[in-house]
């Protein structure tokens, strides 16, 4: 046992389940077969998370009831879905890993139908994703119904072969709305209250201790404090006098979760959150009870997560994105090998990507998701890779090329590796970037990888240099725009670097990701920041919950955004912008360009003519994101 983890790696238990480590792998969504039954593809992926060596999974949510509403990633409601569960449950098994199946009731007003058809919930409230529609109200019968039918659900789950199953109850679904003020406006027995608001998720247990026994241990996972000043969202003292109902109900265990959709952030953190994010709900929640809590919110860090056990705020770490990352995390703690855990880094591409109805795959991790697909077999060639550029997509390639026991080496035209990344992590907000680039430089020493510095290769030298494959990962360039006195301002790169001068007020000339990343940082340091679009502030292409956080962020901040703003011209000392047919000067000491890039071809076109056998991947190929470079790098390597 590794002694410096000696709490994270030592053996727990809840209720009569016993688990090896005090590790677990939180429910997230996965895809399914077409009844909703298990596939085959996301059986593997869990496979992968228990061979290394994870304590105890927890699946996503397993639908129990058809008849109200679809399900959003897998079904457990008839015999037919068992036979794949059980072999979900045997692959799991065969590492010393248990599993637990989340079952639930539903999602409420969180349903994702459609513009037409209403959800249903416990009162006729407003739809999340389309506020005209108003939900149907569940009667007494359709409680009945739905309750039973989750204890149904819970011994599908047992006859799989599952150890533990986990109530779905939090983050605003429909066991939420039961329980919360602001969703909940019955006048019988399931609603006013709070004993009232909390029996339609006690029935839901006392179903499940029906068909199952009352020692089938039973997890809740349910949130304590939706972290809105709203009225009739809960606060942090109504949630504990809820832990206390749920043990009182018959719960073996909490899973304590904090936020809701309305700030889905909290609930499912991003790049922007503090480490531990989570942990004042769970340590509340634990002084509280009798029974063992689990905690979430980037724990990522192992001698974090120790901590939080040392300190008794929690009973066992629940790690979600972290296992998408990087799935032997367990393994690697037992092993001492720490520095060689992947790191999560809040970008939220596998949640958007699962919301977009495909795989959860994973900017860090070129094949979660695609276990099996894209298999690395050993070179038996004798063939060398050449990687020119040594941002993320570049330190993949080699990596990748090393791990299939290819000569690689990296050419990169600065003094430093980490491309664009270096610039995207530089804030304090993006530190999890930040470290994801230093793990990739380690392992980079690690393998040995030769790399050459302040080499800005020519088309002929690469040729001259007789690799088999050329990987280009040159990124992209800063677009420049034809703005009269555009030479004043400075691009958003070396700012965020902090290598040029910034002045006291700064006014920024683009509202997309790296404007608004930009505009924070510098509000940050204390200037004066003005942040301007020509139309609406906009984020293509990112999760919900990133966008709400950084729309949050700068309600927070001190930062002015001015829309509607076509820039006129660049002076020295201030900036000129078209507001709606109106010229506006503001006063500018640091006019700062974030107006996005492109690619350059030449270098293509001379390899081209060079008759050299290249590849382009990530912003080279089109500016995309992390996840683009990534993955191409990777299976530009594979299809060697």
């Amino acid at each position: 046992m590794n002694k410096d983890r000696s709490m994270l790696l030592c053996r727990g238990h809840i209720g009569k389940m016993e688990l090896k480590n005090r590790i677990i792998m939180a429910p997230m969504g996965t895809t399914a077969d077409g009844d909703g039954g298990y596939s085959a593809r996301t059986i593997r992926y869990f496979t992968e998370r228990a061979k290394g060596g994870t304590g105890l999974i927890i699946t996503g949510r397993n639908a129990s009831v058809l008849e109200f509403e679809g399900y959003s990633c897998s079904a457990l409601s008839n015999y037919h879905h068992v036979n794949r569960l059980a072999a979900l449950a045997d692959n799991v098994h065969a590492y010393g890993c248990k599993i637990c199946v989340q079952i639930g009731p539903g999602l409420g007003r969180i349903m994702y139908t459609s513009a037409t058809t209403p959800p249903y919930s416990c009162s006729p409230i407003p739809a999340f994703w389309f506020p005209n529609l108003t939900c149907k109200e569940l009667s007494i019968d359709d409680i009945h119904f739905i309750t039973d039918k989750v204890g149904y659900s819970a011994k599908l789950a047992k006859d799989a072969g599952a150890d533990a199953i986990e109530m779905h109850a939090y983050g605003s679904y429909l066991a939420d709305q039961f329980m919360t003020e602001a969703f909940n406006h019955r006048t019988d027995q399931y609603g006013g209250s709070l004993e009232n608001r909390v029996r339609f998720l006690g029935e839901c247990i006392e179903a499940v201790q029906r068909y199952c026994g009352k020692d089938f241990p039973q997890i809740v996972k349910f949130t304590p404090v939706h972290c809105m000043d709203t009225p009739g969202y809960r606060k942090l003292e109504e949630g504990v006098e809820i832990a206390k109902l749920l043990e009182k109900w018959g719960a073996h265990a909490l899973h304590v979760d904090t936020g809701c959709y309305e700030v889905w952030y909290r609930q499912i953190p991003t790049v922007y959150q503090d480490e531990g994010c989570q942990l004042f709900a769970a340590e509340a929640v634990k002084k509280a009870v009798n029974i063992p809590v689990i905690t979430q919110g980037k724990l990522n860090r192992p001698e974090f997560a120790e901590k939080v056990l040392e300190d008794g705020k929690a009973d066992f770490i629940a790690l979600g994105h972290q296992h998408i990352a990087d799935p032997h995390f367990a393994e690697k703690v037992a092993q001492h090998r720490e520095d060689d855990i992947r790191p999560c880094i809040g970008c939220n591409e596998c949640l958007r990507l699962g919301h977009l109805g495909r795989n959860y795959s994973c900017s860090v991790n070129p094949v979660a998701h695609h276990e099996d697909d894209f298999p690395l077999s050993a070179d038996t060639k004798g063939r060398s890779v050449l990687v020119i550029g040594g941002g993320p997509g570049g330190m993949q390639a080699a990596l990748t090329a090393h791990v299939r026991g290819m000569k690689t080496e990296i050419w990169e035209k600065t003094d430093e590796l980490g491309g664009q990344l270096l610039a995207a992590g530089a804030p304090d907000f993006k530190r999890d970037v930040r470290n994801y680039v230093e793990y990739m430089k380690r392992q980079l020493k690690k393998a040995g990888i030769p790399i050459k510095f302040n080499c800005n290769a020519s088309a002929q030298e690469i040729a001259f240099a007789g690799f088999d494959k050329v990987i280009l990962a040159i990124g992209a360039v800063s677009n420049v725009p034809s703005i009269p006195g555009v030479e004043h301002a400075v691009e958003a790169i070396p700012v965020l670097r902090q290598q040029c001068d910034i002045g006291d007020e700064c006014v920024i000339i683009g509202g997309g990701v790296v404007g608004v990343e930009t505009a924070l940082f510098l509000d940050s340091l204390g200037k004066k920041v003005t942040l301007t679009v020509r139309s609406k502030l906009k984020f293509a292409e990112e999760s919900v919950n990133n966008i709400q956080c950084m729309n949050d962020m700068l309600k927070a901040s001190k930062v002015t955004v001015l829309e509607g703003a076509t820039p006129v011209e660049i002076r020295s000392g201030s900036v000129v912008f078209d507001c709606g047919g109106e010229n506006v000067e503001l006063k500018s000491d640091t006019t700062v360009l974030a107006t996005g890039y492109h690619t350059e071809r030449g270098l293509e076109d001379a390899l081209d003519e060079l008759g050299v056998d290249y590849d382009v991947v990530g912003n080279a190929a089109k500016p995309r994101k992390l996840i683009n470079a990534t993955n191409e790098a990777y299976l530009a390597v594979w299809r060697m």
